[in-house]
């Protein structure tokens, strides 16, 4: 008998643990979060332009993100987002769809991952310099619905 009460009391001790990091020990930043909002986003890697349109992307923490990314030239083109784990290629004059949600507040850099023309390596990362953008993840606080 006194074995099961062992057995519950440890249960609760585990899960009442478990509740308590993640309610009063775990940071804003560190706790995580999904608000339900969906933001739809295009981006297009430009003929001839090597660089995406827009440059700047602007999201709340905890929104799903859905980007529409549109290569409208004869290159085939890389988006890759590392803090979200995205990496995707694009065959020459082709649509990709890419979705994850903005889990860490910050800026973060999304850029061309394929070598498609000169100035495509930065010494670290094969990184085209002239197709690089940027998310914009605020604080969940301030989210507003589009």
């Amino acid at each position: 008998m006194n074995k099961y009460f062992i057995l519950i009391g440890m249960t609760i001790l585990i899960i009442g643990g478990g509740i308590f990091y993640r309610t009063v020990l775990l940071s804003e930043e560190d706790r995580p979060v999904e608000t339900g909002v969906v933001r739809n986003f295009t981006i297009i890697a430009e003929k001839d332009e090597w660089r995406w349109t827009p440059e700047t992307i602007e999201v709340d923490r905890g929104d799903r993100i859905k980007l529409e990314i549109i290569n409208e030239d004869e290159y085939d083109h890389g988006l890759a987002i590392d803090a979200f784990g995205v990496s995707q290629r694009m065959p020459a004059k082709s649509t990709i769809y890419v979705e994850f949600v903005a889990t860490q507040i910050g800026d973060f850099q999304y850029y061309c991952s394929v070598p498609c023309g000169e100035g495509h390596v930065d010494g670290v990362k094969r990184t085209h310099f002239d197709m690089i953008g940027v998310i914009k993840v605020r604080p969940a606080k301030e989210n507003s619905v589009p």
